[in-house]
């Protein structure tokens, strides 16, 4: 997993990438929890994740926001930081511009700027999101939700009610050609175990492998 260092819009941003083997790959970037309180691109979370988008056999990439590790620059309040995950895609991309398709997963504040990101970027394909904080930021931008992805919760989240996810996944089914599939896990709060984030990471594999063994049916089809 080599160390990168990339351009983001206010200095020099901290990441580790692993490119895959094969052609036309697809990629996947990994976004980390709240800078302000403890989160880094070395959450078991985040760890998990780039580590199960890399076993599907894709370019993946997970960095650390401004301010965070040895990424210069200081904290924005989300604003920023959705920049620099802007910038962070624009290096995926760079390194793998014939990419077979684009995903971001992102856990809680990740999972909030990843979900911006998705707006901003039409060419995406999926997003895996996890512990989405719903209750602490506003989702009605995702109006209308550009793509179908993963959302998964905690039951037992004490900081994000899962009525609060439910609701908003809920908001967003209803619209025309969206299908989030939602998975609430049994006994996990906000911050999940080792064993749990193994979880989590094969909730990720089947959502994303049953999403691309379609696609490949579909192509097979035609």
């Amino acid at each position: 997993m080599p160390e990168v260092m990339f351009a983001g819009p206010d200095g020099r941003l901290e990441g580790r990438y692993h490119h895959a083997k094969q052609a036309h790959a697809p990629v996947a970037l990994i976004l980390h929890p709240h800078p302000l309180h403890g989160g880094t691109m070395n959450n078991r979370i985040v760890h998990a994740l780039y580590q199960r988008f890399q076993a599907m056999g894709f370019s993946t990439l997970r960095f650390n926001f401004r301010g965070v590790g040895r990424s210069q620059g200081r904290y924005d309040g989300g604003i920023g930081e959705i920049s620099d995950a802007a910038a962070a895609l624009d290096f995926l991309q760079a390194v793998n511009p014939n990419a077979s398709s684009l995903w971001v997963a992102g856990y809680s504040f990740g999972s909030y700027v990843g979900m911006q990101l998705l707006m901003r970027r039409p060419e995406m394909g999926g997003f895996v999101s996890v512990s989405a904080p719903a209750s602490h930021y506003d989702f009605g931008f995702l109006a209308p939700c550009p793509c179908n992805g993963l959302m998964l919760h905690g039951a037992d989240d004490e900081l994000v009610p899962e009525s609060s996810v439910r609701k908003l996944v809920d908001k967003l089914n209803t619209q025309k050609g969206i299908r989030i599939d939602y998975r609430v896990m049994p006994g996990a709060g906000h911050i999940f175990t080792p064993p749990q984030a193994e979880q989590v990471a094969d909730a990720a594999e089947d959502h994303v492998m049953g999403v691309l063994n379609r696609g490949r049916m579909a192509l097979a089809a035609d």
